[in-house]
């Protein structure tokens, strides 16, 4: 699977390099020792979800200062022997509470696609992209607070001895919200991944997982998947 590498932000105040590495914490999700019952609640909900089959998703290792406990999984939509997308999702706990998130649990993500020259030179995409995700969370009824992130173009040309590379673009969204807690102090975590598998999808041009729903548009085909 390829690993969804980059800076995470946690959308209010807090980063960390969050860098993919072998999943030897798979079943820890907590770094400081006592891991509390709602956050070990949260993580189980995650690891029992059941998602899509083109969807691959593992655990990996996650950020260490973003909060008191963090839980990371990083996805891949895949195709055969080829990657549509990709992205990472970290769980985050305070059971303190944070200021800045309104609650005690904040979803981290980051998502990245590559795209046609074309598609990405489209004034309207960010926007597009951002409705996506809000529209797969309120898609499954969900209820969260806080949100905040970034939608970035990059477009990359190659040179020398590069120069037989087609130019590629790249879309990448990095955002954050607070799921709204239940029963016990809880979020409904599979729910959110299931969301979140959803922005995925749509990003890597996938159709509609639900037979006949038209309301959701995906990106058209793109240049070429990237290798795994």
């Amino acid at each position: 699977m390829a690993a969804a590498q980059g800076r995470l932000s946690d959308g209010a105040g807090g980063m960390d390099d969050a860098k993919g590495a072998e999943a030897e914490a798979r079943h820890k999700g907590s770094h400081n020792g006592s891991t509390p019952p709602a956050f070990a609640a949260a993580v189980e909900a995650l690891r029992a979800a059941r998602l899509r089959p083109q969807i691959e998703v593992e655990a990996t290792r996650a950020p260490q200062r973003l909060a008191p406990h963090a839980y990371a999984l990083e996805a891949a939509v895949v195709d055969g022997d080829e990657d549509l997308a990709d992205g990472r999702l970290v769980l985050l706990h305070d059971p303190a509470g944070h200021e800045a998130w309104h609650g005690t649990f904040r979803l981290v993500t980051l998502v990245r696609a590559e795209l046609e020259p074309e598609m990405a030179a489209d004034p309207l995409l960010p926007d597009v992209c951002w409705s996506w995700l809000t529209g797969a969370l309120q898609t499954r009824g969900l209820t969260y607070g806080e949100p905040s992130g970034t939608v970035t173009r990059a477009s990359s040309h190659y040179f020398g001895g590069l120069s037989a590379r087609p130019s590629a673009s790249q879309i990448e969204i990095r955002a954050s919200w607070t799921p709204r807690e239940g029963l016990g102090g809880v979020p409904d975590t599979a729910a959110h991944l299931s969301s979140w598998c959803d922005l995925l999808a749509q990003v890597a041009g996938l159709p509609p997982a639900a037979p006949g729903d038209a309301s959701i548009v995906t990106l058209p085909q793109r240049r070429g998947p990237q290798s795994r």
